[in-house]
């Protein structure tokens, strides 16, 4: 993973998921200051979650992963199950 930053946060874990990544940072110059984002385009951050703990952090990274992942599938099935025009 490239190194990235963005509001202050260094961008320390990522998941691509279809158009989309998740992404986690903690803030450079404060160790305890945690948040979680979707990102498109690796610089369109949107949907922030701040904490003051790393555990919650990743909590809510492996969640919002984890919905997008489910939201993803679904809609390749509905793409797979529509008729071609």
């Amino acid at each position: 993973m490239e190194w990235r930053k963005n509001a202050g946060y260094i961008i320390t874990n990522s998941i691509t998921i279809g158009e989309s990544e998740i992404v986690l940072g903690v803030h450079e110059t404060r160790p305890n200051d945690f948040v979680t984002w979707e990102c498109r385009n690796k610089n369109n951050y949107m949907y922030a979650y701040h904490t003051s703990s790393l555990l919650s952090a990743q909590k809510e990274f492996c969640i919002r992963g984890a919905l997008k992942a489910e939201l993803y599938e679904r809609d390749i099935k509905k793409r797979k199950a529509e008729p071609e025009r």
